[in-house]
């Protein structure tokens, strides 16, 4: 039985997740490191929910309750719950420290996912106690509204957690695809190709990038290319296309784009910072 849950890394996909678990009645734990990214965190769910309310989206009761179901924290020893959702940086070794700090905190049977996008949960969970409790669970940004989920397992992991997981995920409303653990997982696997066109045309054509993502959206895309890697964040996209090119062994067709690392380089990761391929409002601005 899931009761608790516990979000370690209060990013923006942090934060989402953590939302989505909180306006569905789990008593939420919040955990960062920084505690200016808790603070952040904490007022970017606050407005989202004040946004959804204002909207009519949500009542006000119900962002009561969203909030009176959070807790934040950069105690470690403050994650203890039945269900532990890992979203922090990208880089194996951290996760693989994370979850063996946690490990030595939580009882046996509490349940280890990780949000990575592209590393190896194989990997992660071969050096981490009790394997068999380990698996990806990889949710899509914004997390509250995307339905898509891939719960990803290994061969360590057991039946028990992915039924639990795939009934936790459909219970809130999530559309659960299950796959084996392997590069990309299963779409951004698919989505190189989308990205890796639209970034080619751009670089070697010099097609204006307006006019990719507008014919994108002619054919029936919700976002461009550009547009979507805005979102994401550049810096999490060209991460995920180096790992998953690295992983099938570097094949020509998936080499990462010369323009996205340049993005990357200067700072123009997207949304999150006012501009990556388009303009933004300021972050800071609140609009």
């Amino acid at each position: 039985m899931i009761d608790t849950v516990c979000i370690c890394g209060a990013g923006t996909m942090g934060s989402g997740i953590a939302q989505l678990m909180a306006a569905n009645n789990f008593s939420t734990i919040v955990y960062d490191v920084s505690a200016e990214t808790i603070v952040a965190s904490q007022q970017n769910i606050t407005m989202q929910l004040g946004l959804l309310c204002s909207k009519n989206k949500i009542t006000t009761e119900q962002r009561n309750s969203t909030l009176a179901h959070l807790r934040f924290t950069t105690d470690l020893n403050d994650c203890i719950a039945d269900l532990v959702i890992e979203a922090i940086i990208e880089q194996l070794a951290a996760k693989i420290g994370l979850f063996n700090q946690l490990a030595e905190i939580n009882h046996g049977e509490t349940i280890f996912a990780t949000n990575t996008s592209s590393l190896s949960v194989t990997s992660i969970a071969a050096s981490v106690q009790q394997p068999e409790r380990l698996c990806g669970l990889h949710f899509f940004n914004p997390a509250p509204v995307m339905k898509l989920v891939e719960l990803i397992n290994t061969s360590f992991t057991s039946e028990r957690v992915l039924k639990q997981l795939t009934d936790l995920m459909v219970g809130i409303g999530k559309t659960v695809v299950a796959c084996k653990d392997s590069p990309g997982f299963v779409v951004n696997r698919i989505a190189r190709p989308f990205y890796l066109e639209a970034l080619y045309l751009a670089e070697t054509y010099q097609v204006p990038i307006a006019d990719i993502d507008s014919l994108l959206k002619s054919a029936g895309f919700r976002m461009g290319p550009f547009a979507l890697m805005d979102l994401i964040g550049n810096d999490i996209n060209y991460a995920v296309t180096s790992s998953v090119y690295e992983a099938l062994g570097k094949p020509p067709r998936l080499a990462p784009s010369l323009l996205q690392q340049q993005m990357v380089n200067e700072g123009s990761l997207g949304v999150k910072t006012g501009k990556g391929y388009f303009e933004y409002p300021s972050p800071s601005s609140g609009t």
